[in-house]
Parts: structure tokens; C-alpha cells; sequence
């Protein structure tokens, strides 16, 4: 069998060197991010005011005796599809070393599964179905799944909504804006990840759903999937689907939301007036960002990078996490004299900005701006984060009032502890008033919006000037190691590398490293980040504990080799 390597990382090595520590609230990490074979022709209707219509279904099939107790290998390359409260796999060829996973019958019947479990958990008067929206990203395989998805949600008596190419936010909204109102939204996307990837995200009213959840879903899409392998369940009746315009109505969501928060006193319906503001969308979906919300409230956005979607991202992948996504932002809007530049993954479900200047503003620094804005306007409410922060940045949000905490984000409201922002370094975003969804897009309007008040306070400095005291690592270096072998046994080695970091660390033979546990290896990297004001010796000595622990056979260690030569 040949060795391949797997798109996720068990173990994250950050190295930062920090003057001084500070203190950080540990809660133990829970999740916190809400979110929360051909059947034929597919049949479409315009809609215009996305009224429910039904949707032809064809018979349900259940599994037989034996089929149901044990699916076998066919069953469990369904279930290894599971990428905590996703769904990810390989829906082209093109991978070294990776065949495709995410096939066709794959996506029918895990949608189909959705469906039927949405209708046990939402309660709906006989013979009424429930209403699905779908979107999806530009990437290639996403038309061909498409129709699989609307026949499996079809087949589970779910009336089909298709929103095209849409945002993951603009799908979880589709369940919120009153014109829509659905019982449910399905994203086809794969966020940052290769063209040949794609996956499917869950949303109901309540948010994304839960691993758990997800679970269930791919445990009884596996035995549904080995059924039809045999030729059982037969073919369902075309599905009926209805367009609809989402990305409007979200925008002008959006818009509104601009509007009446900046309440311009001289041009209220046009507050950008006079802002010039880049947008790099990196053929993603975040162009609608540029004509149908900056451009509509009066900014100029020329300049701006990559807008057209493209499923093959032919420039750099939409990611701000991306050194050459940042860096041509930057060139962009120095190059134009702009006031803010943005920068959106595929899904815009994360966003990274670039101030007047030229700087970056991702990572720490993006979480500090939201913090310090967050906090003007609720003092003194706590702001969790992943470990991956800095103990600068905790010492910047305790220097404005408010408290930082890892992990656990709505359970502590639940418990009483107010908490109105929750942000990763990778760029997710999720505030208190936008029902804790990881928006790329809202985390932008809140920043516009501090920016536009700024010039109207006659504040000199852009956003940047509001991070300015922020302490920040004198050097910081990112070492990602892949799991080695089948992808099957990808989850089991992740597991033991993340394992046997953290009793190496327990057993204080790495002072000054901390393992950001975060639990399910399958949803999140397990992240090791070294405090100490030497970092290049301490990977040293981490490196020999890799060939000393046996986890480098079944690990790529040649990324941690490059940073101690």
C-alpha cells in the first residue's frame, strides 16, 4: 500500500518568543463554534419569493439484517468522510497518493440521511415538508454533487431550495431572514482546502450542527451507502427544485446593518463615501462583499484582487492565513491609497484585513482589533480564543477591561459569564449578536464600521492605530507535521502523536511548552506552543523527543528537521 499523507495535522508546532507571560483563564476546551448514484435529470423552477413547493420523492430504503450490523470497509469510507461537524473528503482526482472519496452516491445518501434526521428533530404537522436550502462554492465537483445532495435530500421528503454560489454564513442566515425562514441549510464547500476537495456543512435555526450529530448522520448514511452498493432501495423520482436569490437578501442584510450603525448625519444611505476599500476574495465566494455591499453604500473598490469565482483558485488559495494572499492585498491597497484592504476565505467564513499602512492585520492582531472594538462597546466581557494566542494579546484585552479565555465560549454564557466575542488565529469570528456564527463577512462590516466612526470622530490613523500597544512575538514560526499511511488510520496516529506529546510535556521534559488539547483530532489540530525566550533550541529538543518517541515513523518531521538545521 502506498504511503500517503493526509490533508489534516495531528500536532501544530508554534514557536514564539515572548518577553514576558502573562495569565490566561484555562476552561477546558468544548466546542464552541455554532455554526454551528445519479437519480436522472434535476428539474428547476424560479422562485421569487422562495414560497414552499413540493418536492417529488422517491421510497426510503433501510438497511438490511446484516447490512445494518456490520457496513464493512465499504461502510466505514463513509464514516471516515466525518470531519468533526463536517463533512470533507476528495470529490476529484488529481491528489498524489488520494483517491476520491467524497463520490456521487456518497453525498445522496449522507444528505438523504440529513433529511431524515432533521425530521425527527424538527416536529412538523403531517404531510408539511421541510423546507432545505443549498449552496454551495465554485469549485469544480460542485455542480455534479449538487444534483446528488438535492436527490438525497429529496428521497428524505425535504423540499430543495438552491441557492448556487453562496457563503456558509448566507446559508446559516437563509434559516434566520424572515423572507426565507428554512428549516435547514446545507454549504458544499472545503473552505481553504485543494480544488479536488470539497464537504458539506449542516445548519438549522439552532446553528451548526455538532460532531455528535454528524456522527449519527455518517453512521447511518454508511449503512445506506453499502445498501445501495448491493442494488437495494431502487431510484428515487427527480427532484424538484426551486432558485433563490439568498446572497441579495443577505447582503442588504448587511448593508443595513452599516447603515443604521454608522447613521451617517449628511449621506446616510451612502456611509462609505469617500472610503477606498480593496477586496481580495481569492476566487472565492466573498466578490458579492465588493459590488454588493461596499460599492452600494458609496466606497470605490478598485483595485480589487481575484473577485470572478474559480473553482481552480489559479492565484493563491483564499485563505488569510495565506503569506501571498496578505501580501498582494497589501501591495493593493498601498498601490491605491486605500483605507482598508479585506481579505475572505472560499466560504467566507473567515476574513483577515490589511490597514492604511500596509499591515497585515490576521492572526493575534485581528483578534485584538475585534477585542478592542468588542469592548468599547460591552466593557469588561470576556473574550475566548484558541491557544494559539499570544500572552501579549491577553495582556492587550486585560489592558482594556476585559478578561481572555481559551476555548468554552457559549457555555460560559450559559453559565452566566458574559461573552460576546470568540475568535481562532486562523480567522474565524464569532460575536454574541450574530448568533455566535463564524462570519467572515460580519467580522469586515464591524471593522468598516469602526472605521467610518473613526473618521467621523476626527481620530487620526486608520484601524491599525487601535492595536498599536499590542505586544507581539519577537519571532514566530508555524511547523505543521502530517500523519503518514492510509487515510483510514489517519484519526488512530493522530491520536497517539497528540497523546504522547502531552505526557511528554506532563512529565516536564519540555518546559515551557503547552499543549493546546483540543480534543478531537478528527475537527482540530492538536497544538503544542512553546513560551520560551529560546524556541530555536527547544524545537531542537523536541525534534530528538520525535525519533525518541517512535511517533516521527508514522509522522512527517521534515518541516521540524528544516527549522533546526
Amino acid at each position: 500500500m502506498a504511503t500517503v499523507t493526509t490533508s489534516s495535522s495531528p500536532a501544530t508546532l508554534q514557536s514564539c518568543r515572548h518577553a514576558s507571560h502573562g495569565v490566561v483563564r484555562y476552561c477546558p476546551p468544548l466546542p464552541w463554534r455554532r455554526r454551528r448514484r445519479s437519480f436522472g435529470q434535476v428539474t428547476t423552477k424560479d422562485t421569487a419569493n422562495s414560497q414552499e413547493q413540493p418536492s417529488a420523492t422517491g421510497g426510503r430504503v433501510e438497511a438490511p439484517v446484516g447490512v445494518a450490523a456490520e457496513a464493512g470497509e465499504e461502510g466505514d469510507s463513509i464514516r471516515r468522510l466525518q470531519n468533526g461537524p463536517d463533512v470533507r473528503g476528495v470529490a476529484l482526482e488529481g491528489e498524489k497518493g488520494r483517491l476520491v472519496d467524497l463520490t456521487p452516491l456518497a453525498v445522496e445518501v449522507i444528505a438523504e440521511c440529513f433529511g431524515e434526521w432533521l425530521r425527527e428533530e424538527v416536529q412538523r404537522p403531517e404531510g408539511e415538508e421541510l423546507r432545505v436550502s443549498v449552496g454551495r462554492d465554485p469549485r469544480l465537483s460542485g455542480a455534479r454533487l449538487s444534483a446528488e445532495l438535492f436527490a438525497g435530500l429529496a428521497r428524505a421528503g425535504c423540499s430543495v431550495f438552491a441557492m448556487g454560489l453562496a457563503t456558509t454564513p448566507a446559508c446559516f442566515m437563509s434559516t434566520i431572514l424572515s423572507r426565507f425562514n428554512y428549516d435547514a441549510s446545507i454549504m458544499m464547500t472545503a473552505s481553504h482546502l485543494p480544488y479536488t476537495r470539497n464537504g458539506l456543512k449542516f445548519f438549522t435555526k439552532h446553528g451548526g450542527l455538532t460532531s455528535g450529530d454528524v456522527e449519527k448522520i455518517c453512521d447511518r448514511a454508511a449503512q445506506k451507502y453499502v445498501a445501495r452498493k448491493m442494488g437495494l432501495g431502487g431510484r428515487g423520482t427527480p427532484p424538484v427544485v426551486m432558485r433563490v436569490d439568498l446572497m441579495s437578501a443577505y447582503s442588504q442584510h448587511l448593508r443595513d446593518i452599516i447603515k443604521q450603525r454608522v447613521a451617517h448625519p449628511t449621506h446616510y444611505d451612502t456611509p462609505l463615501k469617500g472610503f477606498k476599500v480593496i477586496v481580495n476574495a481569492g476566487n472565492g465566494c466573498g466578490g458579492f462583499f465588493t459590488w454588493d455591499v461596499l460599492e452600494k453604500l458609496g466606497a470605490d473598490t478598485t483595485g480589487s484582487l481575484h473577485l470572478e469565482p474559480d473553482g481552480t483558485f489559479p492565484n493563491h488559495m483564499p485563505n488569510p492565513e495565506d503569506a501571498t494572499a496578505m501580501s498582494l492585498t497589501r501591495d493593493a491597497v498601498l498601490a491605491h491609497g486605500a483605507d482598508l484592504g479585506v481579505v475572505f476565505d472560499t466560504d467566507v467564513d473567515r476574513s483577515g484585513v490589511v490597514d492604511d499602512t500596509g499591515a497585515a492585520i490576521n492572526g493575534d492582531r485581528l483578534i485584538a482589533l475585534m477585542s478592542a472594538i468588542v469592548l468599547d462597546e460591552h466593557p469588561g466581557t470576556t473574550v475566548v480564543t484558541d491557544a494559539r494566542a499570544s500572552d501579549g494579546l491577553t495582556r492587550f484585552i486585560a489592558s482594556r477591561g476585559g478578561h481572555h479565555c481559551l476555548y468554552r465560549g457559549v457555555q460560559l454564557n450559559i453559565d452566566g459569564v458574559e461573552t460576546h466575542l470568540m475568535m481562532e488565529t486562523t480567522g474565524h469570528g464569532a460575536l454574541k449578536e450574530n448568533y455566535f456564527l463564524d462570519d467572515g463577512a460580519y467580522m469586515v462590516v464591524k471593522i468598516v464600521i469602526e472605521m467610518v466612526r473613526m473618521k467621523l470622530a476626527g481620530l487620526e490613523g486608520g484601524v491599525g492605530s487601535l492595536i498599536m500597544d499590542l505586544e507581539e512575538p519577537a519571532e514566530s514560526v508555524l511547523l505543521r507535521m502530517n500523519i503518514l499511511g492510509e487515510p483510514k488510520h489517519a484519526k488512530q496516529r493522530g491520536t497517539m502523536a497528540v497523546e504522547a506529546f502531552k505526557t511528554y510535556i506532563q512529565e516536564d521534559k519540555l518546559s515551557g511548552w503547552v499543549l493546546d488539547d483540543c480534543g478531537d483530532c478528527s475537527v482540530s489540530e492538536g497544538c503544542l506552543v512553546d513560551t520560551n525566550d529560546h524556541p530555536i533550541d527547544v524545537d531542537a529538543y523536541m525534534y530528538r523527543f520525535l525519533l525518541a518517541s517512535g511517533v516521527n515513523e508514522f509522522l512527517d518531521t521534515r518541516e521540524v528537521e528544516k527549522f533546526v538545521k
